[in-house]
């Protein structure tokens, strides 16, 4: 997935150059780090098996040759509230010195937008972006014994969909469906990753999960899409894949009932973008943010990592982080009545 599939998103960030704060995030005449003698921990906000946490361990794998010094790598893994908990830890805990990156989720980094950042205890948008090992297209996948084969069906029948925290792209995808499409998703909220939700799948305690892309499933339970216990029946991005929606996956975008709920729905799905969005906190070195930035594109597009990624049905297809640092600028500075209506399709049951 590349940022063609945003357009609307793209002319915007190109529109303009938010030079001041990318300068002070920049490290051109910066002194080169040097990470001898220390340990990279790659945390993830996830739980261990699943997607996120199999990306975390690749790059662990893979980027301690591409920074000097060569240091080790290993995983952590850090849930809980959506990935905020992760996000705040390395915002205020973790050491500023690049030897804490997290692999947090795409909610964590748009969610500043529409909730309170006091309530969140940091600011999203100020997480600095070392890149994305990909974009991607989230979607709701059902079992097939529900009757529902398509989006348009679940505006007429309630399907219980197994979701994560609030936060989570799993609670968050569905609920907007309801809201601003008239989808009668039944969302049971609580489970830890979707590794737990695709076990609630398989024992019959729910019927389905949005907000998981094609790649996900494939990777975690490919035989499901092979012998039909599980179809996707939409697509919740704002243009979708041309051989997805050739193939009957209704684009949720499609039933927008407003221009400025297409807007909403827009902006919302804009996160997904981010794919696999590996960040650090504010604050730290320009020299520490360029030898990482180099090193995850390098560690990317190494042969092996792809190779190794093949292997475990991983797609890889980097985003830099100067480029989503880009997008994040832009993203935070919409229009605020489009804000307010995305705000209100997310927010919390009461």
């Amino acid at each position: 997935m590349s940022l063609r599939h945003f357009p609307w998103l793209v002319r915007a960030a190109l529109a303009s150059v938010v030079g001041l704060c990318l300068t002070s995030r920049s490290s051109a005449q910066a002194p080169a780090a040097n990470f001898a003698g220390k340990q990279i921990t790659v945390a993830v906000a996830s739980t261990p098996g699943g997607g996120y946490d199999s990306y975390a361990r690749l790059l662990a794998s893979h980027i301690g040759k591409y920074l000097a010094g060569n240091p080790n790598a290993i995983t952590s893994n850090m849930t809980g509230a959506g990935g905020n908990t992760l996000a705040r830890y390395i915002n205020s805990v973790a050491p500023k010195d690049g030897t804490w990156i997290a692999l947090v989720l795409p909610a964590t980094i748009t969610g500043g937008i529409y909730i309170d950042k006091s309530k969140l205890q940091y600011d999203p948008s100020q997480l600095v972006h070392i890149g994305s090992a990909n974009s991607e297209i989230d979607m709701c996948f059902v079992r097939s014994n529900t009757g529902v084969t398509k989006l348009s069906d679940a505006l007429a029948r309630e399907v219980t969909m197994g979701a994560s925290a609030v936060g989570g792209a799993t609670r968050e995808q569905p609920l907007v469906l309801n809201r601003m499409l008239g989808a009668k998703f039944k969302i049971i909220s609580g489970y830890p990753g979707t590794r737990e939700i695709l076990l609630a799948i398989e024992r019959d305690e729910v019927s389905g999960v949005c907000g998981m892309s094609y790649s996900s499933m494939r990777m975690q339970k490919g035989e499901w899409l092979e012998n039909g216990f599980i179809r996707a029946i939409s697509q919740n991005h704002p243009s979708g894949d041309k051989t997805l929606t050739a193939q009957g996956v209704q684009r949720a975008v499609e039933f927008a009932k407003s221009d400025i709920d297409l807007q909403a729905m827009e902006l919302i799905y804009s996160q997904q973008i981010f794919g696999r969005p590996f960040v650090v906190a504010a604050g730290m070195s320009p020299g520490v943010v360029t030898a990482l930035r180099s090193a995850f594109m390098k560690a990317m597009n190494d042969g092996q990592l792809k190779a190794d990624a093949h292997k475990m049905g991983l797609d890889i297809n980097p985003v830099a982080g100067d480029e989503l640092q880009k997008i994040v600028d832009r993203l935070y500075a919409s229009p605020a009545s489009v804000i307010a209506r995305a705000a209100d399709a997310l927010k919390a049951e009461p």
